[in-house]
């Protein structure tokens, strides 16, 4: 027998073969996060710890995974997509709001999903640098995503003269990676203040940006 192996079809116990192959993946994904997100981390994981930590066989593994990079590749584009999606849920209710609110909403909603769970800290921050071109690649990728988030915000409040008009795109560049800092030594320990004042200061920075020295509502 050559090429990847296939996972059983048919039902069992009730449940589809869809059914329980995204159960496994589940397990997986959920072990990964306890191991690549606390110790050991990823480097010093292996196929049968993170098969064991699931409580399923290296066999299932390679049904779902080819290797332990693709692993890590699933789980930063779901931390990534979850703090995603309570940013937007928090931007809807916080529609028709002022600027300065609305940031708040933003950075608070982000801050605290993110910061919810200090292993996908790890994952998001750590874990996934330098380990090749690809996950590179990925990570760049998703940071863009926020970058064309804050374009879209500071654009919208240039339109309703809340914000100067400028290109935002080195802006907004430079600031994720100053919010993606700040909290991940926030979550490690080595900034001595709450959440809140840490979202505050991001608040303010933001603000700054968006309103500098000289700017006038209404203005442009």
């Amino acid at each position: 027998m050559t090429g990847r192996l296939r996972a059983p079809t048919g039902r069992y116990g009730g449940r589809s073969a869809e059914e329980r192959q995204a159960e496994r993946r589940r397990r997986f994904l959920d072990a990964a996060l306890r191991l690549f997100g606390d110790t050991p981390g990823y480097r010093a994981t292996t196929v049968a710890a993170v098969s064991q930590a699931a409580g399923l066989s290296t066999r299932q593994f390679y049904e779902e995974f080819r290797t332990l990079e693709d692993l890590l590749a699933a789980l930063h584009l779901e931390v990534n997509g979850l703090a995603e999606r309570a940013v937007l849920e928090a931007l809807a209710e916080a529609e028709g709001l002022p600027l300065a609110e609305r940031v708040a909403v933003l950075f608070r909603a982000y801050a605290r999903d993110v910061t919810g769970d200090p292993r996908r800290v790890r994952i998001a921050f750590v874990e996934i640098i330098g380990v090749s071109a690809r996950l590179e690649e990925q990570r760049l990728a998703r940071r863009a995503r926020w970058v064309d988030l804050i374009r879209a915000e500071a654009d919208g409040a240039v339109a309703r003269g809340e914000a100067a008009a400028r290109d935002y795109r080195l802006a907004a560049t430079a600031f994720i990676g100053s919010v993606n800092g700040l909290l991940h030594d926030w979550s490690a320990g080595w900034v001595d203040a709450t959440l809140d004042e840490v979202v505050d200061e991001l608040v303010r920075q933001l603000l700054g940006i968006l309103r500098p020295d000289g700017w006038r509502a209404g203005r442009g």
